[in-house]
């Protein structure tokens, strides 16, 4: 490819690498872009990465023959893994007290976000038969699909395109692209317009956070740690990569064994466990285990940066090509009802306090970029804890409700 007139040609790889600077730079710049107090942040990449997918995918497809799509999975891939890393190891030194404290809230409410999510496919799922979709075993791969992109989850997309017949598999593929667009921004938009609906008091509500996590950090050690290397890259490299190993680790739903439907952490999941065992115990004797507080800030926003753009561009290379006006409101319909249900169930009877509420709500819906943002809102990582509670259960519950859809309709 040559760019300005054939001056200055660029091979592909390097075009790749050009291209996730241009996304970064133009997706900050409009991430900062506000209006009436609400902005895109961290998503603002993703929005420009949706856009660059739709009109420079096929130039990039034409430099990286056959290795586009993998090279886009790498960058997704990688920045997850930097992501959950790091916020397991932000929330692992109150997690597990959180967790035993508020055990019955995460379970109950990553359960009711879920259930809500598959109430809502279902009712679609009825919506489309009523308005005339003649396949119904490929429609329902659809919905399912939707669902799994709508709650932007990895797990119950592998689950739906294993559970269904091979010749739907496409129809799970087309509407996991189609919501995950809305699964992402709606999500961030419902953690920063809530505060402002409710008129929040934030200093208020970051200390009713602390409180709801109060005695929960152990006691620092006393003695002289050693440090592996001065930003902690040793440890985070140590917990990613037994993360990845434990996200492998697959177990059959089926009585037909490995060859049958299985589940995984996957490496989310994975990582976020190890992280967040790294965090709580801290150490290994006198080695220490905890990167430094710098090193996970970075880590989590370069994170979340590279996830939205590999995610992004592959997103928005097929939006445009299976894009149904019908199919998007569905996907808004499976996003916005289970935020609204779980929040609702959480603030009246949970009686949550707001942060530890959508902190919740962003784990029960497995929205990174939605954690990202509400950091930011919050001004406070505390709110990690509430996502790495909640979301193990969702991880679970998405994947079972989406096999029940399939098996079901």
């Amino acid at each position: 490819m040559n760019l300005f007139g054939g001056v200055i040609p660029i091979t592909g790889i390097t075009f790749l690498m050009f291209s996730v600077f241009v996304i970064a730079a133009v997706g900050y710049a409009l991430g900062r872009i506000t209006i009436k107090g609400v902005s895109l942040g961290t998503a603002g990449v993703f929005i420009v990465a949706l856009l660059f997918g739709c009109f420079f995918y096929p130039q990039m497809a034409g430099e990286l023959p056959n290795y586009t799509e993998k090279a886009l999975k790498i960058v997704e891939n990688l920045g997850l893994i930097l992501f959950v890393t790091s916020v397991g190891f932000i929330a692992g030194p109150k997690f597990f007290s959180n967790m035993k404290k508020n055990f019955k809230s995460y379970v109950l409410l990553g359960l009711i976000i879920i259930i809500a999510g598959g109430i809502s496919a279902a009712a679609c799922i009825y919506l489309g038969r009523g308005l005339g979709e003649a396949n119904h075993e490929e429609f329902t791969a659809m919905i399912v699909g939707l669902l799994s992109g709508s709650l932007t989850s990895t797990p119950a997309f592998s689950a739906a395109k294993a559970t269904v017949a091979a010749e739907y598999e496409a129809a799970v593929t087309v509407g996991h692209g189609i919501s995950y667009i809305f699964g992402v921004i709606g999500v961030v938009l419902f953690v920063q317009l809530i505060p402002k609906f409710l008129r929040a008091d934030m200093q208020k509500e970051r200390e009713l956070l602390v409180q709801a996590t109060d005695g929960a950090t152990k006691k620092p050690y006393s003695g002289k740690l050693i440090h592996l290397d001065g930003f902690g890259f040793a440890a985070f490299s140590i917990a990613a990569i037994i993360g990845i190993f434990v996200g492998m680790i697959k177990i059959p739903l089926t009585s037909s064994g490995l060859s049958g439907t299985t589940f995984s952490l996957t490496t989310t999941g994975g990582c976020l466990l190890v992280s967040l065992i790294f965090g709580h115990f801290s150490r290994v004797g006198r080695i220490s285990l905890m990167p430094t507080e710098h090193t996970l800030k970075v880590f989590r926003e370069l994170g979340l940066m590279l996830f939205l753009i590999g995610a992004g561009v592959a997103g928005g290379a097929s939006f445009i090509e299976y894009f149904q006006v019908m199919y998007f409101v569905y996907g808004i319909i499976m996003t916005i009802f289970p935020m609204i249900i779980g929040f609702i169930f959480a603030k009246y009877v949970m009686k949550l306090s707001l942060l530890n509420n959508l902190g919740s709500i962003t784990g029960g819906m497995t929205s990174t970029p939605a954690l990202g943002t509400l950091i930011n809102v919050a001004e406070t990582e505390d709110v990690a804890s509430a996502y790495a509670a909640t979301y193990p259960i969702a991880l679970i519950a998405v994947v079972l409700v989406s096999q029940f859809l399939i098996i079901l309709f």
